[in-house]
Order: structure tokens, then C-alpha cells, then sequence
């Protein structure tokens, strides 16, 4: 079997190698912006490589990691160790002086000085203490401004919760009207296809917005507490217009979560594209990233994936960071796989989403299984995007 090495660490396959020469780039990127010669640059990097300001790909950016870590606690015994040996210096030194009779300098009071100096030194000094009063005054305002901001950004969420909540509530409720008759056909060029009946709790829904495609749910373990992702799915005409709109239509930065135009849930397409903005409060895909870690993928396996036709469960797949190309590039891009034209087409996809998978689910897919992709930023790079694959089981 062919191997790939970088920085001592071999890779099985191509993607793995190419993920790891890119870690290894913006390793050098890392160097040539911090000064690691300097302690406190050392602390800022360090923080943001645990804060994942600073992502990685492989296994190469874990042992950077670790490689700045020891490098940081290195660092830290020396400036230890720097300042005991002055403080054991100035000791000596002070018992040295007061052995010696040395008398510490008087220290002189304003009356010591002649008018003109007293007037001098008082304008200063109020000068100073109204400098000190407007630094107070603006660090008091930065600070309500932060706290006005991160309280209305806690109740935005909250009213956001409350919003999606009330509308999940209406599946539990009696459909309040019928809607789309069983007798509706889509006119297909090769086909004509019967339109099934909207399954009875999404009759209310689907009465609210016609734009109701599904509704995407993954509970948290073991299906205690609030679920990581529970909303809507919409489809419209375009991929934009559910960006900035809410189940309602209305301007919401959160957006909505929303199914690709060109995917079909009548006449199934191979794989059903769904996307949702990377919110920093977690809402819509805001949590979708956490399975870049093997053990919240362990504890997560499965998403519930209903059409407003029927209801579906699928088990994860493939977990990748990819990024929207150009169109001329030469690559397997993800967010182009909705149908496949034969089956040497669907293993050649598999086969390229399981070399950029960040892990080995073991679970695999052939021709004629349902595929579900679910989307969002990510931004480890330019137009990045991290992406869960999950293959339909129920």
C-alpha cells in the first residue's frame, strides 16, 4: 500500500496526505505571524490553538499542539526561575543595606516645595485624576454595552427556542383543515408521478407555509434534554431565499434550514442536500461541527429525517471539511451530488467522501440507498463548509 509521510506521521490515503500538507502550511503561516521567541505571543497562540481559533485537518495539528504546549510550559519554568533568582538577589541586597546603616531617601511632601512648584504639581495632579475619571466613565459604558449586548443576544436565543418550539408543537395538534389532495400528479418528462398525502402532523405546518419540505431532528444522547438540531425544513426556488427568512418568511439572521432546489422527496432523489447557517449561539447548524469529534459521531449516530410524505431515520456516514470551488476546478464537489447517472458514479463519490472523512464509521453505502448531506460553514478556510453524510436505514 502506497504511503504519504509529513512531519514524520504517514497517511493512508491521498486526502489524508493532502489534509496533512495543508496543516503543515499553515504551520509555517503560524510561524511567520507569532513571534514564539516572545512568552506572550507563545500564551496568545496557545489559547487560540485550544480555543479552535486555529483549526487543523490531521493528526499533524495535534502534534503542534502539544509540540506549543511543551514549548509554553518550558518557557513558563524559565521565567520562574528567572524571577526567583532576582527576588533571592534583591533580599540579599536590602539585608546587606540595612547592616550597613544605609537610611532609606526621605520622601518629600508638597509643602516642601515653593508655591509655584505646589501650584504646578496640583494641576497635574487633577489633570491625572480626570483622565483617571473619563477612562472609568468609558470602561463603565464598554461594559453595559456588552452586558446590553450579550443580553439581548441570550434573549434573541431564547425568543428563538421559544419561536421553533411553539411550531413544533404543532405536530402533536389535529390537523385543522385537510390539504393536498391524494388525486395531485407531477407531470415528470418520463413519468407522471402521484403526489402522496401530507402526513397528518405536518398538515398544520404545511397550512402555515407552503414551503414545508421536512423536518430534521438529532435528539441529544440517549434523548435527554433539548435535541442538538430540531426545526423545519423548507424548500424554495432558490438557495438563497431561506438564508435571512424564517419559517414565516420574515427577515431572521439565523435564516432557516433549507433543502436544495434540486432535490426531489417525490421521486427520491440519490441524495437530499440540506443547508442551515453555522450560528454562534448553536442555533440551526451551529452544532453540526461537533462531530468533527469521534466520540460526540459515537453518541450521535442517527438523525431523524422526515419529508412532509413520510418519515425516515439515517445513521452517519462520513464526516469532512470541504469548501465551495471554482467551477472550473478539477474535484469532487459535494454540494453537485443529487443524482447519480450510474453506479460506477455513486462509488466514485463514496469512495471520494471516504478519503476526506475525518474517521472511519464503518458504515458504507451502495447504488439504490437514500443518502442524506447536511451543510454548513465552517471557517477553516475561504469559503469552507463541514459536511455529514448519513445513509437512510429506516
Amino acid at each position: 500500500m502506497e504511503q504519504w509521510q509529513v512531519r514524520g506521521r504517514s497517511f493512508r490515503t491521498q486526502g489524508d496526505y493532502l489534509a496533512a500538507q495543508r496543516d503543515e502550511a499553515r504551520i509555517k503561516q503560524i510561524e511567520e505571524a507569532y513571534h514564539l521567541d516572545n512568552i506572550d505571543e507563545l500564551k496568545t497562540l496557545y489559547k487560540d490553538l485550544k480555543d479552535k481559533k486555529i483549526r487543523f485537518l490531521t493528526i499533524i495539528g495535534q502534534d503542534y499542539i502539544e509540540e506549543i504546549e511543551e514549548q509554553l510550559k518550558r518557557e513558563l519554568k524559565r521565567v520562574e526561575s528567572d524571577k526567583s533568582a532576582k527576588s533571592r538577589s534583591a533580599k540579599g541586597k536590602n539585608t546587606k543595606g540595612k547592616s550597613s546603616g544605609i537610611s532609606k531617601t526621605k520622601v518629600k511632601r508638597l509643602e516642601d516645595y515653593d508655591k509655584a512648584m505646589q501650584k504646578s504639581i496640583k494641576e497635574e495632579l487633577k489633570k491625572q485624576e480626570r483622565k483617571r475619571k473619563l477612562l472609568v466613565a468609558c470602561s463603565i459604558c464598554m461594559a453595559l454595552a456588552c452586558f446590553g449586548y450579550f443580553g439581548y443576544t441570550f434573549y434573541e436565543a431564547r425568543v428563538n427556542q421559544a419561536y421553533y418550539e411553539d411550531l413544533a408543537s404543532l405536530k402533536e395538534q389535529e390537523p385543522t383543515k385537510e390539504v393536498t389532495p391524494p388525486t395531485v400528479t407531477i407531470n415528470y418528462e418520463d413519468e407522471v408521478v402521484v403526489v402522496p398525502e401530507i402526513l397528518d402532523e405536518y398538515k398544520n405546518l404545511f397550512n402555515k407555509n407552503k414551503d414545508l419540505i421536512g423536518w430534521i431532528k438529532i435528539a441529544d444522547k440517549n434523548n435527554k434534554g433539548t435535541p442538538i438540531i430540531d426545526y423545519p425544513v423548507m424548500q424554495a426556488g432558490d438557495n438563497d431565499y431561506y438564508l435571512r427568512r424564517d419559517f414565516e418568511e420574515e427577515y431572521d439572521k439565523n435564516g432557516s434550514i433549507f433543502l436544495d432546489k434540486d432535490c426531489d422527496v417525490i421521486r427520491r432523489s440519490d441524495n437530499l442536500i440540506v443547508y442551515g447557517h453555522h450560528m454562534r449561539t448553536g442555533k440551526m447548524f451551529g452544532k453540526l461541527d461537533k462531530y468533527s469529534d469521534k466520540k460526540f459521531y459515537e453518541d450521535h449516530k442517527y438523525i431523524e429525517f422526515d419529508t412532509i410524505y413520510e418519515k425516515g431515520v439515517y445513521e452517519v456516514m462520513y464526516v469532512f471539511r470541504s469548501k465551495i470551488y471554482e467551477e472550473d476546478d478539477i474535484v469532487f464537489k459535494y454540494y453537485q451530488f443529487i443524482d447519480a447517472n450510474s453506479e460506477a458514479e455513486f462509488d466514485s463519490n463514496m469512495r471520494a467522501m471516504a478519503e476526506m472523512s475525518l474517521y472511519d464509521t464503518k458504515v458504507t453505502a451502495t447504488y439504490g440507498d437514500q443518502l442524506l448531506t447536511l451543510s454548513t460553514c465552517d471557517y477553516y478556510t475561504d469559503y469552507g463548509r463541514f459536511v455529514v453524510v448519513a445513509k437512510r436505514i429506516e
